[in-house]
């Protein structure tokens, strides 16, 4: 019987490219003058932490947001790069810039979902002020009252290690054989798995990860049945 789904965002209830454009590209454009001009403990630990990251110890604030962008554009999986766009898209989600965009199927699986009696959680590597704004500020209505928690990297761990869902796992107080994962991404399936999850693939049109291993996966949330 399950009785919590753990949702990735990503090509999972939303587009990659709403994320990859819209999101990443807001944080683009705006990081390096807030960074210049934000001169506070926020701003300074994310330079820190940059620094250690990317072993550069003297870097300025130009060098620094030069590193988060290039981060950005290949995608590496870094927390002060998450922290700043948390910060910077916050902005843009209240000022009507940005909208969390979802596939159609998924907000009225989810509203059915939470009305059979169904926990759904968020687990993704966008940080967790990320995640509630995107379903918050949601294009056609707040979604957010259906969420009832947020993981991120710093909060789980990496999404390829089973030991970050066995951390979820222990922080919802749910049985690992009573969640259920979904997400597009066949390495977050295995570890899901691994930790003794029940885990679907989900593979949508024009997104860009393939179904791989013996896992069932699926193009639409209508096609799950959690109990």
């Amino acid at each position: 019987m399950i009785k919590a789904v753990v949702l990735d965002i990503e090509g999972t209830t939303s587009p990659t490219s709403s994320v990859r454009e819209e999101l990443y590209g807001y944080t683009r454009t705006r990081l390096p003058g807030w960074l210049a001009e934000n001169p506070d403990g926020a701003v300074d630990s994310i330079i820190e932490a940059t620094r250690v990251q990317a072993a550069r110890p003297d870097a300025d604030a130009a060098e620094v947001a030069a590193i988060l962008i290039d981060w950005l554009n290949t995608d590496v999986k870094s927390e002060p790069l998450k922290t700043a766009q948390g910060i910077i898209c916050a902005e843009g989600f209240r000022n009507g810039s940005l909208h969390g965009e979802f596939f159609p199927d998924v907000p009225p699986v989810l509203r059915a979902w939470r009305d059979a009696g169904l926990e759904l959680y968020i687990y993704s590597s966008g940080s967790v002020r990320n995640q509630k704004d995107w379903f918050a500020f949601a294009r056609g209505g707040d979604l957010s009252p259906l969420i009832s928690g947020h993981f991120d990297l710093s909060t789980a761990g990496p999404k390829r290690e089973p030991s970050s869902y066995e951390k979820i796992a222990s922080a919802i107080g749910i049985p690992a054989n009573q969640i259920l994962f979904l997400s597009d991404h066949p390495d977050e399936v295995d570890a899901a798995a691994a930790a003794g999850w029940e885990a679907i693939g989900v593979t949508r049109p024009g997104e860009p990860n393939a179904p791989r291993g013996d896992h069932r996966w699926i193009s639409d949330f209508t096609d799950v049945e959690p109990n």
